[in-house]
Order: structure tokens, then sequence, then C-alpha cells
């Protein structure tokens, strides 16, 4: 972390406002209207013409920034009834054809490696939709014709979550590859996601105080902390890995992130985990003194994190034989009912927008975010 966090700061909005000098905070708030424009862009991109087509694969490419967590929740939204092989690469496969569907995000639209991809995809005959800025080589590679969703927010890095997540969806969608949801009711379900991410917005907003602002308590209680965030779920492992991704963005904060069945293996995490909870160490020692005993490294602070219906805790039990007393759990069932249309899918852009809007409180209470 780049500084000492000024917890005050945290209640003080115009403090917070003062300090936010290139609209971090605002910008994040801005999830709802990325999935609205985005929704609306696809429409003019014409991927409703993919409607019927049935590709012999879906191939998701991860490129730097949020299009690898992005990939990863969508291929968790998938689930193993998609009907069709879903591929994640960094770059095209080498047997990509004129039967596959290529979907891709990134905001730099010089991305070299991706332009080599996309070029190669729509040379060969594949459908490709790109979610990109609509100048620079990138697009110049679809020649004209990619499907190119142009976002039309302007985003500080690493805000582009939403905007990616809907394209991808508006996609698979229209593919009939998404299980429960028909290609024509895909712009409710994305306006009800929307909706919901409005709603953390507005409870995520600088002028509620952290006992009730989920991104402030969140914070808070990963200020000076290693965090562990593990998803009890592959959708909710998707989150956070994109929370990990937030907190180094935008508090210059380390984590580590990974999905709670391979998480809770580890067997030195499970360690520092129940050290931690038991306040083990020596509580008079000053690392100080003692540089050498390792002292320096902040504790660990467990996040579980949920997307379906079952408790994280319960999860837990059922998956590793154990519960974790002290974790904090972050499984909005309040905000997002258990028995919701598209819980999962509401659940994790709720989760994923609190982890950025935390991040960004974490690196404006520190400072982090001052050199960025």
């Amino acid at each position: 972390m780049n500084g000492v966090l000024d917890d005050t700061l945290l209640a003080d909005p115009e403090g917070l406002a003062a300090r936010d000098t290139t609209g971090v905070l605002r910008a994040a708030a801005t999830a709802g209207a990325q999935v609205r424009s985005a929704l609306y862009t696809a429409g003019q991109a014409g991927l409703d013409r993919l409607r019927g087509h049935r590709p012999r694969a879906l191939v998701l490419l991860r490129r730097p920034g949020v299009s690898g967590v992005v990939a990863d929740l969508v291929t968790a939204l998938l689930t193993d009834r998609c009907p069709v092989p879903v591929v994640t690469a960094e770059r095209l496969p080498g047997w990509i054809g004129p039967l596959d569907v290529v979907v891709a995000h990134s905001a730099d639209p010089t991305d070299p490696e991706l332009a080599e991809s996309v070029a190669v995809a729509v040379h060969r005959g594949a459908e490709v939709v790109l979610s990109a800025p609509d100048s620079g080589p990138v697009a110049q590679a679809g020649a004209g014709r990619a499907r190119l969703v142009e976002p039309r927010i302007p985003l500080p890095e690493g805000l582009g979550f939403a905007q990616a997540l809907t394209v991808a969806l508006v996609a698979v969608a229209e593919l009939d590859l998404l299980p429960g949801m028909r290609s024509e009711e895909v712009p409710a379900r994305l306006e009800a996601l929307a909706d919901a991410l409005d709603a953390e917005a507005e409870r995520c907003q600088p002028a509620h105080e952290p006992f009730v602002n989920p991104a402030k308590a969140l914070a808070l209680r990963l200020a000076e902390r290693t965090p562990l965030l593990w998803g009890v779920d592959p959708a909710a492992a998707a989150v956070a890995r994109h929370g990990a991704l937030a907190l180094a963005t935008h508090a210059g904060v380390v984590a580590h992130a990974d999905g709670l069945a391979q998480a809770g293996t580890l067997a030195g995490l499970r360690v520092a985990v129940d050290l931690s909870e038991r306040g083990g160490g020596d509580i008079f020692h000053d690392p100080f003194d003692d540089p050498a005993s390792g002292g320096d490294a902040p504790p660990p602070r467990l996040v579980l994190l949920g997307t379906g219906e079952e408790d994280p805790q319960s999860v837990s039990r059922r998956v590793l034989g154990r519960e974790w007393p002290n974790a904090d759990l972050a499984h909005p069932v309040d905000e997002i009912p258990r028995g919701t249309r598209d819980a999962a899918l509401l659940r994790a852009g709720v989760l994923a927008l609190r982890a950025d809007i935390a991040a960004v409180y974490l690196g404006l209470a520190t400072g982090a975010t001052l050199i960025t």
C-alpha cells in the first residue's frame, strides 16, 4: 500500500471529492449506465444478427485488463449445459474457422496481439464481436467485418467491467448459449442488471457512512491487511479475481484470489488464516526492533464471496469440511434475494462493483490513487 490509511477521510464526502482529482469514484458509479449504453450500442452493431447461429465453438479472448475476468465469469454463467465448447485464450487458436464465434474486449485500441487475432479471425470467416474503441489498429483489424461495439462512456483504467460483460452476455444470449435466457429477453434481463448496479452505486455513494456503505466497510476491513478473496462458486471465483485486479489498480494492494476448493488446499494460507483468527503471534513483538522475525507482512483478511443460493460457510463446510469463523462474507442475498431470476449474474455484478468502489475508497484513503 502506498500510504497510511486515513479512515477519517471515508466519513468526509467533501474530502473524498477533493482528493478524487481524476473522478475515479464518479466513474466507478457509472456501471449501470455502462450496461445500458453497451446494450444500445450492441444493437447498433448488429449483434442481433447472430440470432439462430449455432457456432462450432465460442472463443473468449483474454487481454490485459478486465477481459480475462469477464471471460471467466461468462464461462461460469454458461455452465456445463452450454451446447458448444467454450475456449478462453490470450491469442486466437490456430484452428479458428468460419463456424466459430470470437468475443473480445480491450480498452487499448493499439493492442498488437489482439489486432492480429481479430485480423486472422475475420480473414478466416469467423464471426467476431469486438468491444473496443472505434479507432486504432484493433478496430482497423476488423476490416469492417467485425461487429464492433464501441464504449460510449469514457472510463479510467480498470473500470470497464460492466461494458465488457454486457457485450459478452448479449453475444452469448443471441447465440442461444446462455441457460434460461432467450435472445428476445436480453434487453429486460440486462436492464435488471443495470438497476442492480445503480442500487449498489447508491448504497456505496460517498455521503453514506461506513456502517451503511458496504464498499467503505470493505475498504476498512481490508486496510493494512493482506486480502484473501475466495469465491465459493465459479462465478464468485471470477469476481474474486476481479477484486484482486481492482485492488492492485486503484489501491496498490496485492491480494490473493481463487476459488475456495483450490485456495482451501494451500497449507500456508490455511495456517496464516487460522493464526490470524486466533490472534496468533507475540502481541509484544516490535517488527522495527526485530525485522528478521517476519512481522512485516500484513496479517491476512479472508473474504468468502458467493453468488449462489447457499451460504458461503455452508459451502466451505461441504467442500472443505470446515468453516472460517472470522471470515467476512460477501454474499449479497439481502440486495438480491434468494429465488431472484438471474440471481448469480446480479450478485456477481453487485460484488464486482462493490470491489471496484472499495478499492477506489482504499486508494483515496491511503493516497494511492494520487499517483495513478
